[in-house]
Parts: structure tokens; C-alpha cells; sequence
């Protein structure tokens, strides 16, 4: 079953990675404009100028009208461009941006993290000297996790 996923993890993975970087998204946007544009351009005869025109109207979806694709190429990269944009580059970088304007103010800053985690284990040490004075046996600590693993993130309330 995990190497049916793991396709399917990878794409997760780049998108991640994609979505994560401004830089990424805007140069990949940038760059689907030009290779479009070069391949219209080829495909319906038109200059570059045009071409380019033609792939920024289509891939912004306000489709002018003023350049249109007349042969099923020039269709099918117009259909590919508009899809490839509206579903996934124009979601993502909206999405980074908008991630971007979300700050979480209550979370524990690192500092505190390890204060916390220094006062947990005072107070460990203490509960573990009270029960041997009343001959109490504790539970045993639990595992730390596998290497690789993250917790889930706590958020003061």
C-alpha cells in the first residue's frame, strides 16, 4: 500500500515546497506566461508580442477576446494554461500570501518552549523523589518519538 502512496506523497511534498516559496511561485508563473506565449506563437502564427498578450489574458481568465486560438493546439494549450493557473498557481500563491497575513500571537515562542520543557522536568525529578519517600512507583516516562516525527504544535489559551 505505501508504494501505491508514495507518488501521491511526493506531489504533496512539491507542492509543499512549492507553495512555501514566493519566489518559486512567481517565477513559475512568470514562466508558464513565456513558454506559453512561445508555444502560441509557434502553433497560431503570431508574433511574440501577441503571443505573450495572449497567454497573461488566458491565464488571468479574463479572455478579451482580441486573440483567440483557431486551431485544436492552440485550444488545447489555451485549456491546459487556464486549468494549470486556476487550479493550482493562482490558488497557491493567494494562499502563501494569505498565510503570510495569519500570525498566531498566542503560540510559545522557542524561549519558552524550553522553559516549559526545563519545569516539566523539575517537576518530574520532584514527583519521582515524593513517591520514593512514599514508596510509590510511578508510571515510566513515555517514549520520546521516532526521529523525523514533530509533535503538534500547542497554542497558549
Amino acid at each position: 500500500m505505501d508504494v501505491l502512496l508514495l507518488p501521491f506523497r511526493w506531489v504533496y511534498r512539491g507542492l509543499v515546497w512549492f507553495a512555501n516559496s514566493p519566489r518559486t511561485l512567481i517565477t513559475s508563473y512568470l514562466l508558464m506566461i513565456v513558454v506559453a506565449g512561445v508555444i502560441y506563437s509557434h502553433v497560431e502564427h503570431k508574433s511574440a508580442t501577441d503571443s505573450v498578450w495572449w497567454a497573461v489574458v488566458t491565464a488571468s481568465t479574463v479572455g478579451y477576446g482580441d486573440i483567440s486560438p483557431t486551431t485544436g493546439a492552440g485550444r488545447a494549450l489555451a485549456a491546459l494554461l487556464i486549468s494549470t493557473m486556476v487550479l493550482l498557481v493562482i490558488p497557491l500563491i493567494t494562499a502563501h500570501f494569505a498565510s503570510q497575513l495569519i500570525v498566531d500571537d498566542d503560540a510559545f515562542e522557542h524561549d519558552e518552549q524550553e522553559e516549559l520543557k526545563a519545569d516539566v522536568r523539575r517537576m518530574r525529578a520532584l514527583l519521582e523523589e515524593l513517591a520514593a519517600r512514599q514508596g510509590i512507583t510511578l508510571p515510566p516516562e513515555p517514549p520520546p518519538p521516532p526521529p523525523g516525527v514533530r509533535r503538534a504544535r500547542r497554542t497558549r489559551r
